[in-house]
C-alpha cells in the first residue's frame, strides 16, 4: 500500500486515538443499530478527483484496528497518481465494521493526499532545474510524521522533524544571543560534528557575514525576492547549501528555483493544502 512503510508499531498509537475520539465512549450506535449483525460487504476506496494518493498504509491500519477480520487489498500504492474513478482499496468482511471505520481512515487518506498533491504541484514548477522542494515544522500538532511523510510521496523532501534534529538559527535567536558572529562561533565551539547547522538571513550583508565568519553549512534566505537570490547565489558561489524560504506560493515556484537556489521550503504544503477528495462506495 505504501512505498517503504513506516512501522505499524509508531503509526498505531495516532490511528488508534483517532479512532478512539470518532467512537466515543460507546462505539458507533448507527451502525450497531441499522446494521443486521453477521452482515458483510465489499467497500471500495475511490478517488473522487485527480491528485497524488497518501495515506492508504495509515487507511488499512483504521479498518484492521476496528475489525482484525477485515481485508484490505490495495489497488494503489501510496505516491502513485490518480484520477477520478480510480480503485484505491478494497476493503470486505463485516459492514458493520468497514462503517465505523470509514470516517478516520478517509479523514487521514484525504488530508494526506492533499499534501501530496500539493506537493507534487510544486516539485512540478521546479522541472528542469536542481532545486529541491521541502516541507517545514508547521505541521498539525500530533501527525507530523505522517504529514511529511506524505511530502515525500508528493516527490518532495524533508526539513527538520523535531528541534533536536539539527540546529536553525532564526533571526529570534541571532536577536537575543546579540549577533549573527556570536551565534556561529556558539556553535564552532559548542555544537557535536555530528551535528549540521542552518542560520536564516534576510539581507545580502548579514549573508556575507556569514559567509565570512563560518560554520554554517547552510543558509535560509528568507524573504527575498528573485533579484537578491540570484545575487546570494552568485556571492556563495556553491560554498554552502541556500535555502529559499518566506511567501513561497506555488506562482512562484518556478521564477525561485530559476535563480539556482538548492532548496524552496515551504510551510504551505502542510499547512494549507485541501483535502483530496475520497469515497468509501459500498
Amino acid at each position: 500500500m505504501t512505498r517503504n512503510p513506516l512501522p505499524d508499531l509508531i503509526l498505531e498509537p495516532l490511528v488508534r486515538a483517532a479512532l478512539m475520539e470518532d467512537l466515543g465512549t460507546y462505539g458507533d450506535i448507527t451502525t450497531r443499530t441499522v446494521i443486521p449483525a453477521g452482515t458483510t460487504y465489499a467497500a471500495r476506496l475511490n478517488a473522487r478527483e485527480a491528485g497524488v494518493v497518501s495515506g492508504l498504509q495509515i487507511a488499512a491500519m483504521a479498518f484492521r484496528l476496528v475489525d482484525p477480520r477485515l481485508e484490505a487489498t490495495a489497488h494503489k500504492l501510496d505516491g502513485d497518481a490518480i484520477a477520478p474513478g480510480d480503485l484505491l482499496m478494497q476493503i470486505t468482511g463485516n459492514a458493520a465494521s468497514i462503517l465505523s471505520a470509514e470516517r478516520v481512515a478517509l479523514n487521514f487518506a484525504g488530508r494526506l493526499s492533499g499534501i501530496a498533491t500539493l506537493t507534487a504541484a510544486f516539485v512540478a514548477r521546479t522541472e528542469g532545474t536542481k532545486t529541491r522542494i521541502t516541507c517545514t515544522r508547521k505541521t498539525t500538532p500530533g501527525l507530523r510524521l505522517v504529514e511529511k511523510q506524505a511530502v515525500l510521496h508528493g516527490g518532495g523532501f524533508n526539513h527538520r522533524f523535531s528541534l533536536s534534529d539539527a540546529i536553525l538559527i532564526k533571526d529570534n535567536h541571532i536577536a537575543a544571543a546579540g549577533g549573527i558572529r556570536p551565534v556561529l562561533r556558539a556553535v564552532k565551539a559548542q555544537a557535536s560534528h555530528m551535528v549540521r547547522c542552518e542560520i536564516e538571513v534576510d539581507r545580502l550583508d548579514q549573508l556575507a557575514e556569514v559567509l565570512d565568519e563560518g560554520g554554517a553549512d547552510v543558509v535560509l534566505l528568507d524573504n527575498m525576492d528573485s533579484q537578491t537570490l540570484v545575487k546570494a547565489v552568485e556571492m556563495t558561489a556553491g560554498r554552502v547549501i541556500l535555502e529559499a524560504s518566506g511567501n513561497m506560493r506555488l506562482d512562484r515556484i518556478a521564477e525561485v528555483s530559476a535563480t539556482g537556489v538548492d532548496y524552496i521550503s515551504s510551510g504551505a504544503l502542510t499547512h494549507s493544502a485541501q483535502t483530496l477528495d475520497l469515497g468509501l462506495d459500498f
